[in-house]
């Protein structure tokens, strides 16, 4: 069980948390150099969903919204890199495009999938290719989260990039409610309770 200690705003770099507390044990961590050369470097800031992310790539090209059941046009694709603390989560959502994750560095990151029939994948992204895969796509309208695989917690983040055609558009997100996801897929309750902002 893994148990973060806020103690500064998301927006301030200087300080994204300030105890890990594994197996009743508390550990001190201190925001690493590196971590805080990633966010300043690709110029990150925090997402709605949890983590922190900067938009890379906007096609110049249109495509209807129609194809995906949205109003108006499209960018045929966009792009992001993403970054997610150890702690933190990318609470469950939903978009109308698929969206192809792609690992790039640090611990490896937990994508949960919940699917309109109830069932439930996991994709396991990172460099380790007897147990992990480097790219993964969720399908368009599945719900999902994601976050750093707490037993492989080394780097203290997962960064990722997140390709989504058509383009994405913040119309087209919806985030989940723990009581209605929670009443719509019973299964999954403990999960969904984990991993939405709502129930915080």
């Amino acid at each position: 069980m893994l148990v973060v200690q806020w103690s500064c705003l998301l927006s301030d770099y200087s300080c994204l948390w300030d105890g890990l507390k594994l197996n009743g044990s508390e550990q001190v961590i201190i925001m690493s150099a590196k971590l805080k050369e990633i966010v300043e470097k690709l110029n990150l800031q925090p997402h709605p969903e949890g983590g922190y992310f900067a938009e890379t790539y906007r096609s110049e090209v249109e495509v209807p919204g129609s194809l995906i059941g949205a109003h108006g046009p499209r960018q045929a694709c966009t792009g992001i890199y993403f970054l997610i603390p150890a702690g933190e989560f990318s609470a469950f959502h939903r978009i109308k495009s698929d969206e192809m994750w792609h690992f790039y560095a640090g611990d490896p990151l937990l994508v949960h999938q919940i699917f309109s029939d109830g069932s439930y994948e996991c994709h396991h992204l990172g460099s380790d290719i007897r147990n992990q895969v480097f790219q993964a796509v969720v399908p368009a309208g599945a719900w999902f989260a994601s976050e750093p695989d707490p037993d492989l917690l080394n780097h203290g983040f997962s960064l990722v990039g997140c390709t989504v055609s058509p383009g994405f558009d913040f119309s087209d997100f919806e985030l989940a409610r723990e009581s209605q996801l929670s009443e719509e897929y019973p299964g999954h309750r403990e999960l969904i309770s984990r991993l939405t902002r709502d129930s915080q």
